[in-house]
């Protein structure tokens, strides 16, 4: 009985989410390809890095099903960056690649951990992705996300914890954000499901129904993207969050990961 009160609520969140979406934001079942994170070629030969790479593998990804593009820019070494030069060369590719999908860039505080230099080399960004994610758990980001939407960037909120869930809530800025990342760092799944539950009461609280991508992190990835699929979230998937399809096999590439999640969302 206590299951069934929770899928009510969570349909009734979907409906309030929906209310909100705009073309760029995406619809309620949105399936976004996270092409690579932070992860390195020892975790998998195949994560894409270069510009080439990433264009290569979003093509891939879109005709698998994904509708938009999340990559962390790398420089010429495979190093994470925010520099205006490789910023504009991976989106210019991605674009060319893609160009009718929406393409979103990281900018988590570890690639760049001084705040005030993460901030320049945003400023200094001369090609600009169609949105971004920032953390709200992270030093400045309100500085930062404020700085995107003058660029008209659109921003991605990442709340991890309750901790992020009340900052973006306290920040204003919320009803100007393009969607909500729900995305709890635990490997324990029931964990990170109360996370999600306690992070969704501090936003229904203050009245945010932006969309919410919710997806999960190796042991918790593929589980994550059924409960999105049952709730009806937005979600994502990709060698950002695992290298594994559901059964356990080594995914070949970002497109196996996106066929398998779109067969669980259509399912």
């Amino acid at each position: 009985m206590a299951h069934r009160g929770r899928r009510v609520a969570h349909r009734a969140l979907s409906r309030a989410a929906q209310s909100t979406a705009t073309p760029l934001s995406g619809g309620p079942a949105l399936l976004q390809a996270a092409l690579n994170g932070a992860r390195r070629r020892d975790d998998h030969p195949a994560i894409p890095w270069s510009s080439a790479d990433l264009a290569r593998s979003a093509a891939e990804a879109v005709a698998a099903g994904a509708e938009a593009i999340h990559v962390h820019v790398r420089d010429a070494r495979g190093a994470e960056s925010l520099d205006a030069a490789d910023v504009a060369r991976t989106v210019s590719a991605l674009r060319a690649a893609v160009p009718r999908t929406p393409i979103g860039v990281s900018t988590g505080a570890w690639i760049v951990p001084n705040t005030e230099k993460r901030h320049e080399l945003v400023e200094r960004w001369s090609e600009h992705p169609d949105y971004a994610s920032v953390n709200f758990d992270e030093p400045g980001s309100e500085l930062l996300a404020g700085l995107l939407l003058r660029r008209n960037v659109g921003i991605e909120a990442g709340v991890a914890n309750t901790t992020a869930a009340a900052r973006l809530a306290g920040s204003g800025l919320a009803p100007r954000c393009l969607r909500i990342l729900l995305e709890p760092q635990t490997q324990d799944l029931e964990a990170a499901l109360q996370i999600v539950r306690d992070v969704e009461c501090v936003l229904d609280a203050a009245g945010i129904t932006l969309p919410r991508l919710l997806h999960g992190i190796d042991r918790t990835a593929w589980p994550m993207i059924g409960e999105a699929a049952w709730r009806r979230n937005q979600t994502r998937i990709g060698f950002e969050d695992t290298v594994t399809l559901p059964d356990g096999a080594p995914a070949s590439s970002n497109a196996a990961l996106v066929a398998a999640a779109r067969r669980i969302f259509d399912a």
